[in-house]
């Protein structure tokens, strides 16, 4: 039987689980649509060297992890607990006010994964003066202190991540630093990580603010954005810095799933192709050219696709 997705996603499931998911944790996924595209400032940098060299690496995590009291957060770090690879958090890592009390509930789940994990700041981070507690705890892989923006390179892709918790519009050190680090990066294949998505049909809405961080992004090629913010996961069509479809946008997830209270969304936006409210982790296989992406969740892979880089 020929492959319904064409030869860029050999391994579309999405349209097939609906029955297998209850209403709840399932409420749209919209085909496969994994369409492909053919064709001087200071600079904070990432303290360690390459954390792979292979042709082949593993990104995976979530954002929106650690309530104490919630169970979520020990759901999340068990499906990490089966996933090799690089971790990424995207944002709001402590509830709920990310402060040294509320990072040992962290510790108790995903701290186990904390040798192998890069982090990226969010509000409820912010709610400790400076997240002073998040930079403490995550220590260099929160890059320079205090900064809350820096990269890396995993393999064949270039990795961002950026501080939506301060300035970063046109003048900002922030917006300059992004742009310096496009420039000088030789990796072909970009991925940022923001806490604030640009546009998500949850109750949390739009983040004009980061608009200004995606057009840098989005004028240098970038491929993958992930975010946090609204507390499911949500997978957007390319998109322009502007929120609409672009061949050559950067696809946009958002991953609020590692664990906080999840929330109850039926809306969908016209770039929405998938949207699943559960309590989950996303994984990122990085190669060059190209990546696939697959969202588990203790149902199993509820979402997944595969792309081309630009």
């Amino acid at each position: 039987m020929a492959d319904p997705c064409g030869l860029v996603a050999p391994r579309c499931r999405a349209r097939h689980l609906a029955p297998r998911l209850g209403l709840a944790a399932f409420l749209a996924v919209a085909g496969c649509d994994t369409k492909s595209t053919p064709t001087s400032p200071s600079s904070p940098i990432v303290p360690t060297a390459p954390v792979a060299s292979s042709a082949e690496a593993v990104l995976v995590g979530a954002g929106d992890i650690s309530m104490c009291g919630e169970p979520g957060a020990s759901v999340t770090a068990t499906l990490l607990d089966t996933l090799s690879g690089t971790v990424f958090t995207a944002g709001d890592n402590a509830y709920m006010h990310g402060s040294a009390a509320d990072f040992q509930c962290y510790q108790r789940t995903w701290g186990r994964h904390r040798g192998r994990t890069y982090a990226t700041p969010g509000n409820h981070d912010y709610e400790s003066a400076g997240a002073s507690a998040y930079f403490e705890y995550f220590g260099e892989r929160a890059g320079p202190y205090g900064l809350g923006y820096y990269s890396y390179d995993l393999a064949a892709w270039h990795v961002i991540s950026l501080n939506s918790n301060v300035p970063m519009g046109e003048g900002s050190p922030q917006l300059a630093w992004l742009r310096a680090d496009l420039q000088r990066s030789r990796v072909p294949c970009v991925a940022a990580i923001i806490h604030h998505p640009l546009v998500s049909s949850g109750p949390n809405g739009d983040n004009p603010q980061v608009r200004e961080l995606w057009r840098a992004l989005v004028d240098a090629g970038a491929d993958i954005v992930i975010s946090g913010h609204d507390h499911l996961y949500e997978r957007h069509a390319r998109i322009d810095q502007e929120g609409r479809p672009a061949t050559r946008g950067a696809r946009l997830f958002t991953v609020g799933t590692g664990g906080a209270t999840l929330y109850p969304s039926s809306s969908l936006r016209s770039t929405t192709e998938a949207k699943v409210v559960a309590w989950g982790v996303i994984r990122f296989t990085l190669l060059p050219g190209t990546y696939r992406w697959d969202f588990h969740t203790v149902d199993g892979i509820v979402d997944a696709g595969a792309d081309l880089c630009h």
